[in-house]
């Protein structure tokens, strides 16, 4: 599945606009085996090369020459033994044509290219690579070391792709909320499904089940526990006990590579505790303290320092903190409660161009804090129409993190240790919504509805 062939065609003659001079290398992915070279994982195409030109085949390379506005695609073509084992397979050509390429050549061809490229010193521009099979190839198209392939990749290039894939067109809006409609379905067939004596396994089985269904996969590995407060946990094998809370960040990938990214905590068993309900009740006024921020021209920090307030305020009405929560904040005390940060951009990546770098997606080139927690912000920059983000506060008890700082004496001013210790089994909670920035603000991301409130989420367990 593919966009029109015009779209790939413009992005493309964007991009050689936007790089003033030299040649272009964007690195399609290859099969990447599991234990041998024929039982490969699953494949996935790199983000950059499927915005550009939509090609979900590997082994392919493109060059953009920027001097003569040409794009070639390399590649090289399946034989009949390979048919044999794959069925009859397009040339390169015919994928080219589909995405408004009309040059092609074989890899080979392609080391002829840069070989002469050398010889006339043309600039190559090329992005981190992230595959080792791509960091091997470039060392052989170029004669790079290793260390010169990570130290010589092109901030301009970088920069050109960034300004592209963080404004969303129309057509991907449409294709990610096909993406976020699938796992809303997902976490609805979590929360009917739950019952005490289940495997996490059991559950994710379940809803994989759907993201597959649907022609895609799913856009990362589930988090399906009883232990939220470990952050990205991907072990499955805790049996649920009444009482528990479960907390569930899934999400659904399209046939064309765009992402659904959601997170929703309910209990194992009908309703939630009174406790449950005073924790997950200030997780959501910090969910939606964030949403109110959410508007052109406005840093995404403030929406995650409007996040932090609300969880420091609401810490020191329970009893776990205490003192001024503007100070709290300042210094970083509540990230012991909240140790990453509310949003991030979605795309093609759950985590869009993570692989790029955070200073150039998230930050618009500004410093990255080294505070605890404030660190893992990976969205920071002044918000524009056409980006579209997550929203994902939370609160985590953390025993190991508890523990340490008790031990080393910090934050005591702010923090109730004694209150604190009494939250070492409760786990973690939080909820995760996709939003788009718009000309006059937001707007929330899906055709179907995830429930959030206590009142939906204790409803839909009971039914």
């Amino acid at each position: 599945m593919m966009f029109n062939k015009q779209s790939y065609k413009f992005r493309q003659k964007e991009l050689l606009k936007k790089v003033k001079s030299g040649l272009i290398l964007l690195f399609g992915n290859e099969e990447s085996p599991m234990n041998y070279t024929d039982n490969p994982y699953r494949f996935r195409q790199d983000s950059a090369f499927l915005y550009y030109f939509g090609l979900s085949r590997p082994g392919l390379i493109a060059l953009l020459d920027v001097s003569v506005g040409e794009v070639t695609i390399y590649g090289d073509d399946f034989t009949i033994e390979d048919f044999v084992w794959m069925g009859k397979q397009p040339k390169v050509a015919e994928l080219a044509s589909l995405c408004g390429v009309e040059q092609t050549g074989s890899l080979s061809d392609l080391y002829k290219r840069i070989t002469g490229a050398k010889q006339k010193k043309e600039t190559l521009h090329f992005l981190p690579q992230y595959r080792h099979d791509n960091v091997l190839k470039l060392m052989d198209l170029t004669g790079f070391t290793s260390p010169q392939i990570k130290s010589d990749v092109s901030n301009e290039l970088i920069l050109a792709v960034v300004s592209q894939r963080n404004y969303k067109t129309d057509e991907e809006i449409t294709e990610i909320e096909k993406g976020i409609d699938i796992t809303v379905d997902m976490h609805v067939r979590a929360m009917r499904m739950v019952e005490p004596g289940m495997s996490e396994l059991d559950v994710v089985v379940e809803i994989e089940k759907i993201a597959r269904a649907a022609g895609g996969d799913i856009s990362f590995p589930t988090i399906a526990t009883i232990n939220g407060q470990t952050l990205h946990n991907h072990y499955h094998g805790n049996t649920l006990e009444n009482g528990q809370l479960f907390l569930l960040d899934c999400g659904a990938e399209t046939p064309m590579g765009y992402a659904g990214d959601l997170s929703s905590t309910f209990p194992v068993g009908k309703t939630f505790s009174n406790i449950q309900k005073d924790i997950y009740s200030l997780v959501l006024n910090a969910h939606y303290a964030s949403v109110d921020f959410l508007k052109p021209g406005i840093p995404f920090r403030e929406a995650h320092r409007a996040a932090c307030l609300t969880i420091t305020k609401g810490l020191n009405d329970l009893g776990l903190m205490k003192g001024d929560a503007e100070s709290a904040v300042n210094a970083g005390a509540h990230a012991l409660f909240f140790p990453c940060g509310t949003g991030h951009m979605m795309g093609l990546d759950i985590h869009d161009m993570e692989n790029l770098g955070e200073e150039f997606v998230g930050y618009d080139g500004e410093p990255k804090s080294t505070q605890f927690g404030l660190k893992s912000l990976r969205l920071s920059r002044k918000l524009e129409p056409g980006f579209v983000l997550t929203i994902e506060p939370g609160i985590y008890f953390i025993p190991e993190l508890t523990d340490q700082w008790r031990a080393e004496g910090k934050f005591k001013e702010f923090l109730n240790y004694d209150e604190i210790d009494k939250f070492r089994n409760f786990g973690g909670i939080r909820n995760e919504e996709n939003y788009l920035i718009t000309a006059g603000g937001k707007r929330l991301l899906g055709t179907k509805k995830k429930p959030i409130s206590i009142e939906e989420v204790e409803a839909l367990r009971k039914s």
